[in-house]
């Protein structure tokens, strides 16, 4: 078996003197951007930006995420580094999520782009029913 042929992980075949670049199959800030942007990523991080949130509460918050999906990518955005997990000392034990501060920065972001998308939907609705009377 040749150098070649061995299995590596992305952190052991990324350059770190490499700049980042979004558009680079390789890029560790594209799988970020999947995970921060994906329905369930965007959902959870403008969820967190309200403050921190226990897991039953964000489930609830964040209307139809089943609870495997959530726990999914909850340990997903806390891998990224976006979101912290802090086992509260209770009787029974609590989990509360909230987000790092650079977690913060990113559901800043998502937040504005919803907002954005929320202001238009009068337009968003009438551009996809034109869209669908066409028979598209």
């Amino acid at each position: 078996m040749t150098s070649t042929d061995t299995p590596h992980s992305a952190a052991e075949t990324a350059d770190p003197t490499l700049e980042a670049d979004v558009f680079a199959r390789g890029c560790h800030s594209r799988m970020a951007l999947q995970n921060a942007t994906g329905r369930w990523g965007a959902l959870a991080l403008a969820a967190l930006n309200e403050g921190p949130y226990r897991f039953s509460a964000l489930r609830r918050r964040v209307d139809g995420v089943s609870e495997r999906m959530l726990s999914q990518t909850l340990q997903t955005l806390e891998r990224d580094g976006l979101v912290h997990r802090e086992v509260l000392e209770t009787i029974p034990p609590k989990v509360e999520y909230s987000l790092t501060e650079l977690g913060a920065d990113v559901a800043e972001k998502i937040t504005a782009l919803i907002e954005l998308l929320e202001s238009q939907v009068p337009k968003i609705v009438a551009s996809q029913t034109e869209y669908d009377a066409r028979g598209q």
